[in-house]
């Protein structure tokens, strides 16, 4: 077994391996940028190495960086996460050339899966089945639409080096093909350096259903079931399970057996996961499962295969890499259960779910039987601007499906953060609609229904009657008098704006100047309403305002232009996605501070629009 092991990873996936490591007797040694200087997988790693500049590219995804810690701390070998340079072939080359472990596939491997037109002809002489579709070498724009014509739409447009949702358009009507395309390039040749991309046929109704694959230097292939990560929002996921509903024996076979093809087919050694996608409009049916893609890293959504198995992928990462076999056969693996994971991100689903930034002065995870969280921020961390918004994944393992999406929403409603908001709520809306609960998903269900999940939460009367009593005396209205029956009105601020509450109580006689009330995953400022207005004041309503710090990337309007409500203004990238702002009403652009390549910080104004009479 190796004895110390460098992350070359942040946030909870660092301290996810940390925990295991840790368990383990290894050393650990952490990376961190400017911005992580006060993360928690820092505080939990043996030994820290500072590697740079808060963006990423400066530092962690700096493969000099990483290698440099680890010829500094004497690490045995480096395991890479996932995302950054988890899927880095050269990377992973550059380690073993060093004489260092690397805690993954083979470079060879990464290669062979890394760009899905490729990997998509390996599995075809394979035997496995693929998805219709276009993955040749002409990436004119005119060439990809007319392919597209020949598969029929809606077709997916889909970077060949991407993967986690990015660089991939979604194309109903023809005549969106060439901006989507222009957009889908951009965004894969930020991400991933890369802007080729292939075209795909659409699925009407999806099921994503992968399969996790295990690999040894004996080898020896197992799979631990299969996931199902249907439930998506622009293609990125937002809650999953394992196993999959309605997956009888046969198809459970048909699929894992591919899934174990698939990776022997390229020499698989570590943790991989076999991406499938499924006709969701019947039963599911071998015959109607083609491969996707392959990811030769751990996935994001691992922890629900091992809660129905009762393995700790990590640690067989780490035996694995170690050159051990792994640890059980094919025969000694089982599912005892179901598993469900969503993910907590600070977002604002309210807002079109833009990322929300800040320190987190209250957090508050809910608990219940069979529940697990993997977070790597705590109470008093930032949320960065820099790198993925995610919070924690939240985990709740059950007897039946029933029982594990129950508890999951209990941890979720039991759950609560401020200042910074979550989409908290919006995953308890998910897990109770009546299709999601019925085991009858899709991955257009939320592209279907995401206006109502998304409805903002309001916090009930009985929470705000609560939290009022401790305002009363500094929010006296007319007629309101300590000591005896109080008025039955007063006035306060929630959040911002002024709303009236029946009280009911005696009131506090330590008043405080603001308390916050905590419900359904959500937590809201209730503050005194003073008559002399002194609350502070909200841009005007035909203000854009930068949401976030990022990088102003196209301008669409030019001042003085006359402008629709929804109309697209400009496009902010910032916490690695493109971030789309809109005209509020019909009106002129009355100005314009926004160019393309500029940088802004949050609620830069960016543009005014003057509403026509």
């Amino acid at each position: 077994m190796i004895t110390s092991l460098l992350i070359a990873n942040r946030g909870e996936i660092a301290c996810r391996v940390i925990r295991t490591a840790r368990r383990l007797g290894i050393r650990t040694i952490a990376v961190y940028s400017d911005a992580d200087a006060g993360a928690l997988h820092v505080h939990e790693a043996d030994e820290a190495v500072h590697i740079g500049p808060s963006a990423a590219r400066e530092s962690y995804l700096r493969p000099e960086k990483i290698l440099a810690a680890a010829s500094a701390t004497g690490a045995e070998a480096i395991h890479p996460g996932y995302g950054f340079l988890s899927e880095n072939a050269e990377f992973a080359q550059a380690v073993m050339d060093a004489g260092i472990v690397w805690v993954g596939p083979n470079p060879s491997s990464i290669t062979a899966m890394g760009l899905k037109d490729a990997a998509k002809k390996l599995m075809a002489d394979a035997g496995v089945p693929v998805t219709p579709g276009y993955m040749g070498e002409n990436q004119e724009p005119e060439a990809l639409a007319g392919e597209a014509a020949k598969i029929g739409y809606p077709v997916l447009i889909k970077a060949v080096a991407g993967g986690g949702g990015k660089g991939m358009r979604l194309v109903e009507d023809p005549a969106a093909f060439i901006d989507a395309l222009a957009s889908c390039k951009r965004e894969a040749a930020s991400s991933f350096g890369n802007d080729h991309v292939l075209i795909e046929k659409y699925i009407a109704s999806p099921r994503h259903i992968e399969v996790q694959v295990f690999g040894d230097s004996h080898g020896n292939v197992v799979h631990l079931f299969e996931r199902d990560c249907s439930l998506q929002r622009r293609h990125q996921k937002v809650i999953e399970e394992a196993p999959a509903p309605g997956m009888d024996a046969a198809t459970r076979e048909a699929l894992c057996a591919a899934a174990v093809r698939a990776a022997r087919a390229v020499d698989y050694v570590g943790a991989g996961t076999i991406e499938f996608i499924a006709d969701g409009s019947g039963a599911l049916s071998a015959d109607r499962i083609w491969f996707m893609e392959m990811n030769t890293r751990l996935q994001v959504e691992h922890p629900v295969t091992e809660e129905i198995t009762g393995v700790d992928l990590v640690e067989w990462q780490l035996r694995v890499a170690s050159g051990e076999p792994l640890p059980l056969s094919q025969e000694e693996l089982t599912i005892d259960g179901w598993a469900m994971e969503a993910r907590l991100y600070a977002e604002d689903p309210a807002k079109g779910f833009l990322p929300s930034t800040g320190r987190l002065e209250l957090l508050q995870f809910g608990e219940a039987e069979g529940g697990r969280i993997d977070t790597g921020v705590y109470q008093g961390a930032e949320v960065s601007p820099f790198y993925d918004p995610m919070i924690a994944k939240v985990i709740a393992w059950g007897e039946d499906r029933e029982e594990a999406r129950e508890r999951l929403g209990a941890m979720l409603e039991d759950s609560a953060v401020w200042p910074v908001r979550t989409n908290a709520s919006f995953l308890v809306m998910a897990l109770q609609h009546c299709d999601f609960a019925a085991g009858r998903v899709d991955t257009r269900l939320i592209g279907r229904d995401g206006e109502v999940l998304s409805q903002p939460p309001v916090p009930s009367d009985e929470a705000l009657q609560t939290a009022a009593e401790a305002l009363v005396p500094a929010v006296l209205a007319p007629g309101l008098r300590l000591n005896a029956a109080p008025a039955r009105k007063a006035w306060f601020l929630l959040d911002g704006e002024k709303i009236e509450i029946a009280l009911e109580g005696e009131g506090s006689e330590e008043p405080a100047n603001g308390v916050l009330v905590t419900e359904q995953g959500q937590a809201w400022l209730l503050e005194p309403w003073r008559r002399d207005g002194a609350h502070g004041a909200a841009a005007g309503s035909g203000a854009i305002l930068a949401p976030m710090p990022g990088k102003v990337i196209a301008v669409d309007v030019s001042e003085g232009q006359a402008v629709t409500k929804g109309q697209k203004l400009l496009t902010l990238e910032a916490m690695k996605m493109e971030h789309t702002l809109t005209a509020p009403f019909d009106g002129v652009v009355a100005e314009l501070n926004a160019g393309a390549g500029q940088q802004v910080q949050v609620e830069a104004l960016l543009a005014r629009i003057e509403e026509t009479a």
